[in-house]
Parts: structure tokens; sequence; C-alpha cells
């Protein structure tokens, strides 16, 4: 049995871009090999983010970028993100799964002004992987990921705000177009999180109603859609990646909730980190 891996005390910018650089990291090496215990590097990275899933605003952030690559037994912090590995099989994983949100300031956004600022969040939870299918030359592989995680606020008093369930297909693929070194990973699903979820996100109460934002209750269930597209590759001493996400809320159980301002948008982001250490010791890898 071994482990492995979407606020203020950790800089929530700085998880999320840490979620977007491990989310570019989106291919395999393919063989059985070696590679370092760990390797450790930091960059930068320019990204585009809406405020919040709905959100009419987004801003675009210039962010520090940790670069960190982490290959033990239980903990792993990969291309897959940071996580840890609880069962593994040749087909089948069982990880702990780690997620952020941003904070968001109502001053500043057109749909929330007037109304508490949201926090940030962390989420854990429980995600099992399962492998599909692998290419003969294990160049490409599909896995079917079921992530579930409950979150809560970053403060003083956290408090519980609910449970996101995020079931998806991923697609590796490595040397894409024959370009040596370069990694594609692809993935979309649904999204359902339950009604304490959406309620911190999308309710509106009595006390922040106004005739333009009316009184909304939200509840559970789907949550729309989300795919996403990153490409990479490693270098000797740099890494460098981009990716685009696509979200809809069409059809979701909150589309109508007044705090929805954009049913349908696009977010991305590159980002560049250089490679300035790593373990002399060395772990067998194979993907």
């Amino acid at each position: 049995m071994r482990a492995r891996r979407d606020g203020p005390a950790i800089a929530p910018r700085t998880i999320v871009a840490f979620a977007v650089t491990a989310l570019a990291c989106a291919a395999a090496h393919g063989q059985s090999r070696e590679e370092p215990l760990w390797e450790a590097g930091a960059g930068i990275a320019s990204l585009y983010l809406p405020d919040y899933r709905g959100a009419s605003q987004g801003r675009v952030y210039a962010l520090p970028v940790p670069y960190f690559v982490y290959r033990g037994d239980f903990l792993k912090a990969d291309r897959h993100g940071v996580r840890g590995v609880l069962f593994d099989t040749d087909r089948v994983e069982l990880n702990v799964s780690v997620g952020a949100a941003l904070p968001v300031d109502s001053s500043r956004s057109p749909e929330r002004e007037g109304m508490r600022s949201l926090r940030p969040t962390v989420e854990l939870g429980p995600s099992l992987d399962v492998l599909l299918w692998r290419a003969a030359d294990r160049r490409v592989k599909v896995d079917l990921r079921l992530p579930v995680r409950g979150a809560v606020t970053v403060e003083s008093r956290s408090r519980y705000t609910g449970v996101q369930f995020f079931p998806h297909l991923n697609v590796d693929v490595r040397d894409v177009a024959g370009l040596a070194g370069w990694n594609l990973g692809v993935l979309g699903g649904p999204v359902y999180t339950d009604r304490r979820y959406n309620e911190y996100f999308y309710a509106v109460g009595a006390a922040d109603a106004t005739p333009q934002r009316p009184a909304y209750e939200a509840r559970g269930g789907y949550g729309g859609a989300q795919f996403i597209v990153a490409l990479s590759k490693r270098f000797p001493r740099f890494w460098v990646g981009g990716y685009l996400r696509h979200d809809t809320l069409r059809g979701a159980v909150y589309e109508s909730s007044p705090l929805v301002g954009s049913r349908s948008y696009t977010a991305g982001g590159i980002g560049l980190s250089w490679i300035f250490g790593e373990s002399s010791r060395r772990v067998p890898v194979s993907d």
C-alpha cells in the first residue's frame, strides 16, 4: 500500500498556481525508469481566472509558481498534483485528493457587491482513479478519475462549506504530434455539488436581496461541466507549460442564481519554472 494527488495562511493564489502547474504537467514518460526522489524549483505564471465559477468578472494574475516533485512511497507531488496514495495496483489507485479556491472580494464583484466577501477554501477527500486503456507503447493512456472532496474555509474559525464530486475522463499523451518531450493532457466531466456548497457561492439571503438581486435559495445537484487542455515540457533546467479551461454552467441547479453572471467562459494561463535542485537518491518510476 502506498500514497499519491484544482486562503490566507498559505497564500491562496500560490496554491492555485501550484495546482495549475500540476495540471499542466499532464503527461507520462512511459516506461519504467529511475528519477530523483525529489526535484525543486521556482518560477512565475500568468493566469486569467474568474472570481468563482459563474462570475461575470475575472482577473489576470502574475503569480509565483513553486515547482516541486516528490516520489515517495506514500506522499507524492507530481503532474497529478499533491496526493497520498492509499492503494495502488496496475489499474486502480485510491488517492487522497487536495484542492483550493481563491477568496473573492465582494466589493470588486458586480454580482456580489454589498455582500460578505468569500473566504478562500481548501478541499480534501478520496479519489478513485481507474486505468481504462493504455497504448502498447505506453505513450497514451485514458483514466477515469472519481474525486470527492469536502471544503472548509481558511480563517481563524474555519467552517465546512460542502462537498464537490467531479467524475472525469483524463487522457495523457506523451511526445504529442511527434514532438519529443512535449506532453498533452486533456480532461473533462460533469461537476456535482451539494446544497451547502452551492449556498456558499450562489445563495442570496433576504438581507442581501435588492431589486436587481432577488433572494435565492440554492440546492444541490448537477453543477455544469469542466474541460481542461494542458501542454508542457520538462527541459534539463526548466519546465514550461500552459493550459486552457472551459466551464459551462448551462443546466446547473443554480443556473438561475442572480450571482451567476456568466454561464460559459474560458480561463487559462502559462508558466515557467527553473529547476534548481534535486535529490541524489533515485527511485524507480513507472507510468
